[in-house]
């Protein structure tokens, strides 16, 4: 794989890596194999790795840190060095053996309040514009912003579209929309800036369950479009 493999140091026990250029499945796989393989390494004092979109954040033991602060640098070389060998070893790496979750939407209307300014802006119908929102197979990359959050790969390039210059204070739960190159789902309501296409009755996150998030890293999904609305 050609990529970067530099971590930089991003506090005084913490290191990141950011796997730059056009983001891929490629690359996220390769920040979960790393994630798992760090995780395990004896040679570094790793208490925590945390996967992001095409990035990888790795947090080291404080205790270990605080006896030694001038280890951070050695520590930074080694990682480096673990990092090449791992990435040169590895070729092709495996993702997550995920499940797929079809995920139902209501677009437009009150569901979907942005979806005809959407359209006009890039250009298409309406009709045109779900349907190729709910064409791909979308690789849930990693959970954030929000427990149960998913952020996703796999939106066409022609369907990227703004955030909104001023967010929203309320986007309701189970909102479905696009953010940049990004499309996700609220699962609750919150403060949200992107461009809100429709909504999802199926709940993200339950409490109650063994597994309370309904979609892990690695998962699959397609958005089914059970209604649109004028």
């Amino acid at each position: 794989m050609d990529t970067n493999t530099q971590w930089i140091s991003s506090s005084e026990s913490t290191f990141v890596l950011f796997l730059g250029g056009q983001i891929s499945l490629d690359k996220q796989k390769l920040c979960w194999a790393l994630s798992r393989h760090l995780d395990t390494c004896a040679d570094l004092p790793v208490s925590e790795t945390v996967v992001g979109m095409n990035a990888l954040t790795m947090y080291l033991d404080k205790d270990v840190l605080y006896q030694n602060p001038s280890n951070l640098a050695i520590y930074q070389k080694l990682l480096n060095e673990i990092t090449h060998d791992f990435v040169g070893s590895s070729g092709s790496v495996d993702g997550i053996d995920g499940k797929h979750v079809d995920i139902p939407v209501i677009y437009g209307g009150e569901y979907g309040v942005d979806l005809a300014d959407s359209a006009k802006m890039l250009g298409m119908s309406i009709d045109e514009l779900v349907a190729r929102h709910t064409a791909p197979l979308y690789t849930v990359y990693f959970i954030g912003f929000q427990a149960g959050f998913p952020y996703l790969g796999g939106l066409p390039d022609e369907l990227h579209l703004p955030r909104h210059a001023k967010p929203r204070t309320k986007v309701p739960q189970g909102s479905v929309g696009i953010g940049g190159a990004q499309t996700g789902i609220y699962p609750f309501e919150s403060p949200g800036g992107w461009q809100l296409l429709g909504r999802t009755n199926l709940p993200l996150f339950d409490k109650t369950h063994n597994s309370p998030t309904l979609l892990q890293a690695g998962d699959t999904l397609r958005f089914v479009a059970t209604d649109i609305l004028a």
